[in-house]
């Protein structure tokens, strides 16, 4: 039977709020594993490898699972981290890449560098849709598929839409890009945006439209990875809430609604989503 695994991101955290104290990593850990998310993603580049190794002893302690959100910022710099993921029994390396070839034709010998390093050391690869990184751009990523036909994808897809600022309802043509994107993707991240904003808050009233918008992704996309992927396959999604500047914040610097309730709140909706489609399926 076909399994579902929601992770909280390690990132998301963080408070980052000058007025309170920051969260201790132990803590978070403690309440991830309490609110019965099945892992945590850590997010290191090559140089925050030792101290992301720090945290193993948290994964064990709470039995959590691990996913890498990698970021290499030259091509020898993604093999180490893979390494790294592989020594916490990682179940996936999503990539958000620093190098950034203008065309995506000078990307391909990169990205098949980075898919044969994966492949060698048997550790699930995708690459993370992602502003200010090699999937900036959603044309460009478009284009990059059609060229590394084996690339799949991480989709985040909150990037997308302040990238090209989609207007809701969202157009029969940016529904049919989102679609290409969403067949291509093993791993979904759980985040709402508008066109303006990367990341809304997900109770208030003015924002209903596009939570609905993302419930509707979220669940093409889980639908069309059952359809693909054998009945022991196992799908990852990924609540990730960043803190401030993420989150927006009032004129003292308070976070505007309370993200750890929204993760929640989120992985929940999830749950449902993929219910819903095995009572279909």
């Amino acid at each position: 039977m076909q399994k579902l695994e929601i992770y909280q991101s390690l990132w998301g955290m963080e408070l980052r709020n000058p007025n309170a104290p920051e969260r201790r990593k132990s803590d978070a850990f403690a309440m991830i594993a309490e609110a019965g998310f099945d892992g945590a993603c850590i997010d290191p580049s090559r140089a925050e490898i030792p101290q992301c190794r720090e945290y193993a002893h948290l994964f064990a302690q709470h039995d959590l699972k691990v996913m890498v959100n990698a970021f290499p910022y030259s091509t020898d710099d993604l093999a180490p981290i893979i390494d790294f993921a592989v020594e916490l029994d990682s179940s996936v390396v999503n990539v958000i890449s620093g190098v950034m070839p203008i065309k995506p034709e000078d990307a391909v010998a990169g990205v098949r560098r980075w898919i044969d390093e994966a492949a060698d050391r048997n550790m699930p690869l995708l690459f993370e849709t992602h502003r200010d990184s090699l999937l900036n751009d959603l044309y460009f990523t478009l284009q990059l598929m059609d060229f590394v036909p084996e690339m799949r994808l991480c989709a985040d897809l909150s990037h997308f839409v302040v990238d090209r600022e989609m207007r809701a309802p969202i157009s029969a043509r940016d529904q049919a890009y989102i679609s290409a994107v969403l067949k291509r993707s093993d791993c979904f991240q759980g985040r709402i945006a508008n066109r303006e904003q990367v990341q809304v808050q997900i109770g208030f009233p003015q924002h209903q439209q596009w939570v609905e918008i993302f419930k509707a992704w979220w669940k093409e996309g889980i639908h069309e990875w059952r359809m693909r992927n054998d009945d022991d396959a196992t799908l990852a999604f990924l609540c990730e809430l960043g803190p401030p500047p993420y989150a927006m914040t009032d004129a003292n610097q308070n976070e505007l609604s309370d993200r750890w309730q929204e993760s929640l709140a989120i992985r929940d909706w999830v749950r449902t989503l993929w219910s819903e489609l095995e009572c279909e399926d």
